[in-house]
């Protein structure tokens, strides 16, 4: 925990966190903040969750090992912070500054105990958008099928969000309902975003954007007995039907065991 030098919330508690700089990597960013704040190196682990108000606000909270450095003392306060010390997760010090951090620190907690997904570290490739990779899933009994964008060769369909002021200021989930609402009669349809695969990013050369592979289920509403996903609207989609025997079987676990980077908006 460190403890805030800003004047708005002087002297409370928190989890090092900080903006990023331009052209910085996630990695970088992370490294620093913890370095300026706590006075510690640390290598990062995993993305634990991704928190979004919009495309205007994500915030990527990631579960990080010591590594080396000195933990900052009450001597070396600087504008940075006044201080960083170790705590028990169960006896947290006060004041904090947001009440916002606890269930980050929950997830830290459980995730050390019983890792609910697998390490998920950024894949440094450019984006100039906000937008997610969507791997939108239908299941049956014995078969998985994902949505394909058609145009060119099969791929996932990639979503960004939109530049109008009430997407400005929505959940960046909505996109990924704009778009199925493009080939699939959603009103028949429960749609669930469980969580994100993976991300991408690199912020240099004006590509300072992100993309969040981020799997989607769709069910029927009143399923009977169908066993075919639902009819496609148009001619840019189709269901491709999952055959190969080691990514079915991994794309079902991570849909049972919900194996995913939880998004909280």
């Amino acid at each position: 925990m460190i403890q805030e030098a800003k004047r708005e919330c002087y002297g409370s508690w928190y989890l090092p966190a900080g903006r990023m700089e331009p052209g910085e990597t996630i990695l970088e960013a992370l490294r620093r903040e913890v370095k300026e704040e706590a006075g510690l190196e640390c290598e990062p682990l995993t993305l634990l969750a991704v928190e979004e108000r919009g495309p205007r606000w994500i915030r990527l909270a990631f579960l990080a090992r010591s590594t080396g450095g000195i933990l900052k003392t009450s001597e070396e306060a600087d504008k940075e912070s006044l201080q960083a010390c170790w705590y028990p997760h169960a006896s947290l010090p006060t004041p904090l500054r947001s009440h916002d951090i606890l269930p980050l620190i929950k997830l830290g907690s459980h995730y050390y105990q019983q890792a609910r997904h697998p390490p998920t570290l950024p894949q440094e490739l450019p984006c100039k958008l906000i937008c997610q990779r969507l791997i939108a899933a239908f299941t049956s009994a014995k078969n998985i099928w994902v949505l394909a964008g058609k145009e060119g060769s099969l791929h996932l369909p990639i979503t960004a969000c939109g530049l109008t002021p009430s997407e400005q200021n929505s959940s960046i989930v909505v996109s990924v309902f704009r778009l199925l609402q493009q080939c699939l009669t959603l009103s028949q349809l429960t749609v669930k975003t469980q969580g994100v695969l993976g991300l991408q990013h690199l912020g240099k050369n004006q590509a300072d954007g992100i993309c969040l592979n981020v799997l989607v289920t769709v069910a029927y509403k009143n399923p009977g007995v169908l066993n075919k996903p639902p009819e496609i609207q148009g001619i840019n989609f189709c269901w491709w039907q999952v055959e190969e025997e080691d990514v079915q079987s991994h794309l079902l676990k991570r849909l049972q065991e919900v194996s995913v980077v939880p998004i909280h908006s």
